[in-house]
């Protein structure tokens, strides 16, 4: 396995951008972010590229007390964190793959090393078919998943921001209530003078207000895919085929 830091252009296919998943959504937008962003979001299987940050959540925190039994319930099929925590080191492991049902899939897989117990916080995310958004599922089993926006901001830095929630369960397919769900806010930079990736993650309910989130920073290396393959535990325990 071989792993590099970057600090030059972003690579291409042919002389065009790689097209991964993220760029394929984002379309010319993806051009405004900042250089180390393009080459984090180029990582897929065209690339043939995987990602490893290491670093350390400055801050992980919860809303009010009655969102703990959720995100506990939550922690035990690695969706949310349920514990909240300061100074907290964590790695975030972006693997592309093709799933069971074909699709190039990249893997959103955070652990946090919490005093006690390490948790972790699975997504893993494909094209939507109609190509205009991103698809998270959530989770061991993604029984959860939500349609993913992508823009660039001025600064350079991404922001992601979530739509509707589905819920799938065998038979069941059903959108996620507005009053029960909540709006997810991801912002993520590149702080040049650090020389680190900075990110921030908020949670919130539209009647109930701030629900999780957290706020850290952190390097990248890259490795090379077809070397280092996909480790064992990191694909969830089941893939679902709907969109």
């Amino acid at each position: 396995m071989t792993a590099t830091s970057f600090s030059g252009p972003v690579p291409s296919v042919s002389g065009s951008p790689v097209p991964s998943i993220f760029r394929t959504v984002m379309g010319a937008d993806f051009e405004r972010l900042h250089p180390q962003l393009q080459r984090r979001f180029s990582v897929g299987l065209a690339s043939a590229e995987a990602c490893t940050g290491r670093g350390v959540m400055d801050r992980i925190w919860h809303g009010r007390g009655f969102v703990k039994p959720f995100l506990a319930v939550g922690g035990t099929r690695n969706i949310l964190v349920p514990r909240a925590g300061r100074r907290v080191p964590f790695i975030i492991e972006n693997v592309p793959y093709t799933d069971t049902f074909g699709r190039e899939t990249v893997s959103f897989v955070r652990t946090f090393d919490l005093p006690g117990r390490s948790r972790r916080f699975d997504a893993q995310m494909v094209l939507a078919p109609q190509g205009d958004r991103i698809l998270d599922y959530l989770g061991t089993h993604q029984h959860l998943a939500s349609d993913l926006h992508l823009s660039a901001e001025p600064d350079g830095s991404l922001l992601i921001r979530s739509g509707t929630h589905r819920f799938r369960e065998g038979p069941v397919d059903a959108r996620v209530p507005e009053f029960i769900g909540g709006d997810a806010e991801v912002r993520e930079s590149f702080d040049d003078a650090a020389g680190r990736f900075r990110i921030q993650v908020r949670v919130t309910n539209r009647y109930f207000g701030p629900l999780f989130g957290y706020e850290g920073s952190f390097t990248a290396t890259y490795q090379d895919v077809r070397a280092c393959g996909v480790r064992a535990g990191l694909r969830p325990v089941r893939e679902e085929a709907r969109a």
